[in-house]
């Protein structure tokens, strides 16, 4: 890899580090050292910004040119952030994009922030001579990293978007990491096949590809989001296969996560906030106190077990949404009481999940079955009469990218 004799941007990175080693955990020195020597702005040399508010649609957006001498100060400052980088809208292409205002499309390609990759990479325990394998790699920001540790010719990423995927390898290249990016369908692994020591999907699935876990080596570990259409309460996935060929899996409630597949739509409360503002809803009593925020295991239960339901946590107090059934739920603080409106009584829903939670034993985790990948992977925790337990969906089908 080239030296980086730049004053500015090695500054930026090195602050960048002090942040994520105070904040965000940042404690494995070999990642540390990747962090400082991989150059982001080779990486993502452009990122858009939002300039509409919340529930703008169109949405307008700015976007940042980092060759640019008006907005080179900004796009530093941001891509150094702890912010995720937004990229690409609609699948566009890459090499073409004009600097300044534009309007509408969605976001299909970002990297992520700052403290979820250390949080992924971290808990991958990468070293030197590992076979890693990136799925959805975006700009290559984690591959980079994961790169900088395993060595030259090791960490292949598989991105299926084709424009990414060379914007990606281009600007690797460049880096002189002797990583690779290749086009196809992350959700098929790599598509020669091979085992890899460490596998990470950098986008949320319902659950686990067949081809991941026949692509893990004997010792191996997979990492990965099992995402649900509410961004409220994702779930993270560590897979691992022992030296025997066992297959281990465990499901821990997380406060952040990755966005889901392509397929997947993310349920949203803002729609909804005006409404419920100006009618909360009919008073009922309750027992239930609103659970505490890092209650990870019932709120990871609550995903699967009351679909479809969102929490708006700029709330003044707990709100629960189920959008596509007009219905919510408001707790009142420390009243005894809760505001349900609609069809659905979503308190009553949580009631119920709490209930079956602590019969459960409180769980943190739950263990995924994954013994037949052709069979349905069902999540439980506890035993007998009180575990709780559900299956996971099935994969949708993903659109193939056009041509």
């Amino acid at each position: 890899m080239s030296p980086d004799t730049h004053a500015p941007t090695v500054a930026r990175r090195a602050a960048m580090v002090r942040r994520l080693e105070t904040g965000s955990g940042l404690a494995d020195p070999r990642l540390r050292e990747a962090f400082l020597s991989v150059r982001r702005e080779v990486l993502l040399p452009h990122a858009y910004v939002r300039v509409s508010g919340p529930g703008a649609d169109p949405i307008d957006w700015r976007l940042l040119d980092g060759s640019h001498p008006d907005d080179r100060e900004e796009w530093l400052e941001l891509i150094h952030s702890d912010e995720s980088i937004l990229l690409q809208r609609d699948g566009e292409r890459l090499d073409t994009l004009a600097r300044g205002p534009v309007t509408g499309g969605n976001m299909t390609s970002m990297s992520t922030y700052g403290p979820a990759t250390i949080e992924a990479l971290q808990g991958m325990l990468l070293e030197p001579g590992q076979r890693y394998l990136e799925l959805g790699p975006g700009p290559g920001v984690s591959l980079a990293l994961a790169a900088a540790v395993t060595g030259p010719g090791l960490a292949t990423g598989v991105e299926r978007d084709g424009h990414m995927a060379s914007f990606a390898q281009h600007n690797l290249d460049r880096l002189g990491l002797g990583a690779a990016v290749v086009q196809g369908d992350a959700l098929e692994g790599h598509p020669a096949g091979g085992l890899f020591d460490r596998i990470h999907s950098g986008i949320g699935v319902p659950c686990v590809p067949p081809a991941w876990v026949e692509q893990l080596a004997p010792g191996g570990r997979l990492l990965t989001t099992l995402a649900t259409r509410t961004p409220s309460w994702p779930g993270q996935l560590l897979v691992t296969r022992t030296e025997t060929g066992r297959i281990e899996a465990v499901l821990t409630g997380r406060p952040r996560g990755y966005r889901p597949m392509l397929g997947y739509r993310w349920l949203h409360a803002v729609g909804h906030r005006a409404r419920i503002k100006e009618d909360p809803g009919t008073p009922r009593p309750t027992r239930l106190a609103p659970p505490t925020d890092d209650a990870y295991g019932l709120w990871l239960a609550a995903a699967y077990l009351m679909p479809n339901v969102v929490r708006d946590f700029q709330a003044e107090t707990m709100t629960l949404v189920a959008p596509e059934d007009d219905s919510w739920a408001v707790a009142s603080p420390g009243d005894g009481t809760v505001r349900v409106h609609g069809p659905r009584d979503v308190w009553a829903e949580l009631e119920d999940v709490h209930t079956r939670w602590e019969r459960a034993g409180r769980p943190d985790q739950y263990v995924v079955d994954l013994a037949d990948l052709a069979g349905p992977q069902v999540v439980t925790a506890g035993a007998g009469p009180h575990a709780l337990t559900w299956t996971l969906p099935p994969l949708a089908a993903v659109p193939r990218q056009a041509p």
